[in-house]
């Protein structure tokens, strides 16, 4: 499969970031889980992986923490400057190691909705430990392997890389199964502190009451917390 399908680049980045603007899914819904999931980060060194149009880097930069937003989509990397101006934001491709960043240069690490798209996750939860500071936090959130599984059909337990529609552009990234996904953050060193399977807050009732209703009984996202073991 082409690797420019699964980052947002051209169309696909414009449409993503319009929807990441908008009241939905992404602001009313799985953003602010993985906001209460980081908690204070002022005076943190974070890095923001898959930072898309910058939002979270500017959530956390308003906070106080110093942060670093690295993104593979020249879109969303322009984005991301408007959106986060006091963050640094860095135009590279997360399945390329992350030779800019230090080792143990980092005290959090924010991955929103991207580790699906990856060709190498293994390889890239070794550079996020590696950066990170002993003891230093990993949040992450991806889509929830129900909501493919119910999606696309076929076998929960499938593997396979699946290409979905949102607007007029096409994404690709890789199913996996719950287990995959703790399993994987386990081996390259992480303890899991908290799994959350967000709900949709009541602002989204107001915007989209059917968009509510539907997510508020069924998961469609999975966020997480870890630290890196000392």
């Amino acid at each position: 499969m082409a690797e420019q399908n699964r980052a947002y680049h051209g169309q696909a980045g414009s449409i993503f970031a319009a929807r990441a603007d908008a009241p939905g899914l992404n602001s009313l819904h799985e953003r602010p889980a993985v906001v209460a999931l980081i908690g204070d980060a002022g005076g943190q060194d974070i890095a923001d992986l898959g930072c898309g149009a910058g939002h979270l880097a500017a959530i956390l930069s308003a906070a106080g923490a110093k942060v670093t937003g690295v993104e593979g989509s020249e879109v969303l990397v322009a984005r991301a400057r408007e959106t986060a101006p006091a963050a640094a934001i860095v135009h590279h491709d997360l399945d390329v190691p992350l030779d800019f960043l230090a080792d143990a240069s980092q005290d959090g690490v924010v991955c929103a909705l991207v580790i699906h798209h990856l060709s190498d996750r293994p390889r890239f939860l070794a550079e996020v430990r590696r950066i990170l500071r002993p003891g230093g936090w990993l949040v992450l959130s991806s889509t929830h392997p129900t909501a493919d599984w119910g999606y696309f059909g076929g076998s929960y337990f499938d593997k396979r890389w699946v290409t979905r529609s949102f607007g007029e552009a096409t994404m690709e990234y890789q199913l996996m199964t719950m287990s995959t996904l703790l399993n994987e953050i386990a081996d390259a060193g992480f303890v899991l502190e908290r799994l959350v399977e967000p709900q949709p807050t009541e602002a989204l009732r107001d915007v989209d009451a059917e968009q509510y209703e539907k997510w508020d009984s069924a998961p469609i996202f999975v966020a997480l917390r870890a630290h890196a073991e000392r």
